[in-house]
């Protein structure tokens, strides 16, 4: 199979939470350990970082591996989800893995992933560390896929465990209380191993203290001890809590592992984190007469924040092409969104985006104004048509609306 037909198989294939959702979410990691063994182990010659976290893990990935590129380390980075390709998911030193070494490794592992059913999303973890241990990374940097305790990542043992913050998404998997989602990420804690904590709630922080009192694990609270950070690349007024986890983490690496990251590697790294890693979607700019920004934000503590930062932009009329998937809770995101603004609804061409139709009726209830479209493309099209020089689009609500426009 070519590059093309190699991923198709793996989308259409197995389940997969992207495009499935609950059908492709899996009880225990059962399957991941035959995976591993059946790869002989590839994870226990790499050192990790393991992130985890509702919102920020993905930008909090990125800044580590810039700084430690920027510190001359070889880094591995595994994030999801992929915005236009999948090799965006696995990279070293912000260089896509190979198409060959996708094919040639879904080539040689088939059969056994057909017979023992193994999972898009496991496949792609095993893919992930069978490449960064045979490329020989100094570190790498590897990103929760939704929850912790029972994601397939989960099976490392990492320098440092860092969990950005936690929110209510996926609640029909992870629980529908804070401290319910929190006992899920704390399940990447690991005995005797230091963990950071980015942001923290009254309902958060006694689980994950109970946690690291279980596993007698060194507990950091970011947002206590990082009182100054510096400049990034990635714009959005929301990173300075990222900034300030990433840093706890560096300091954790100086001062308990062999890793030396000076200060200039710091700042070097979060001012050139689009450059060094590749990262898209996260406050981007697209255009500047009318500007047109995008974000992946698409849950109530993300978009609150976005939302937030939209609010400082000057403009004198506000568009916004938006569109959600179907297990989105609209009744806490719609109040959310400006009324202000003029919308175009539309849907994510994947099977899990919500009918634009559905998510027209639920917005003009909530007072929002705008009409549906057919398509992304269409329903952006439409908005640059219709904004002036000193109007503002910004486009969201799913990762796969952003997809689409990039």
């Amino acid at each position: 199979m070519n590059y093309q037909e190699t991923t198709e198989w793996m989308f259409n294939q197995l389940p997969m939470y992207q495009t499935q959702g609950a059908s492709a979410y899996k009880k225990d990691l059962t399957n991941t350990h035959q995976l591993i063994e059946h790869l002989e182990n590839p994870h226990k010659n790499i050192k990790c970082i393991h992130v985890a976290g509702t919102n920020g893990k993905g930008s909090t990935s990125h800044m580590l591996a810039s700084i430690l590129q920027e510190a001359g380390y070889k880094v591995g980075l595994y994030t999801s989800p992929h915005l236009k390709d999948f090799r965006e998911r696995i990279k070293i030193n912000g260089q896509e893995i190979t198409e060959t070494f996708v094919c040639d490794f879904i080539r040689v592992n088939k059969s056994f992933f057909e017979s023992n059913a193994i999972s898009f999303f496991e496949m792609s973890v095993g893919l992930a560390f069978d490449y960064f241990s045979k490329e020989k990374v100094d570190i790498a940097i590897i990103e929760v896929g939704m929850g912790g305790r029972l994601d397939a990542t989960n099976i490392i043992t990492p320098l440092v465990s860092v969990i950005t913050n936690i929110g209510l998404d996926h609640t029909q998997f992870l629980g529908n209380t804070l401290e319910a989602v929190a006992f899920e990420k704390a399940g990447i804690i690991k005995p005797g191993l230091p963990a950071i904590i980015g942001e923290y709630t009254i309902e958060t922080k006694p689980v994950f203290l109970a946690k690291a009192a279980e596993t007698k694990s060194d507990i950091y609270f970011a947002s206590d001890l990082i009182t100054t950070t510096h400049p990034s690349d990635l714009i959005g007024s929301y990173q300075i809590h990222n900034k300030k986890t990433v840093l706890q983490t560096i300091a954790i690496l100086n001062n308990q592992t062999e890793f030396n990251i000076q200060q200039d590697h710091i700042i070097k790294g979060l001012l050139q984190v689009v450059k060094n890693t590749g990262l898209q979607g996260r406050w981007q700019q697209l255009g500047v007469s009318p500007k047109v920004v995008c974000d992946t934000a698409h849950n109530k503590e993300g978009l609150s924040i976005v939302m937030d930062q939209l609010s400082k932009e000057n403009f004198e009329q506000l568009h916004i092409v938006f569109g959600v998937v179907n297990d989105k809770n609209l009744d806490q995101i719609l109040p959310l969104l400006p009324k202000n603004a003029i919308y175009y609804f539309t849907k994510p061409n994947n099977p899990r985006g919500l009918p634009a139709e559905e998510l027209y009726s639920k917005a003009t209830a909530s007072g929002l104004t705008g009409q549906v479209y057919n398509s992304v493309t269409t329903a952006y099209k439409k908005a640059l048509q219709a904004a002036t020089d000193k109007d503002m689009i910004y486009i969201g609500g799913s990762t796969f609306v952003v997809a689409e426009i990039l």
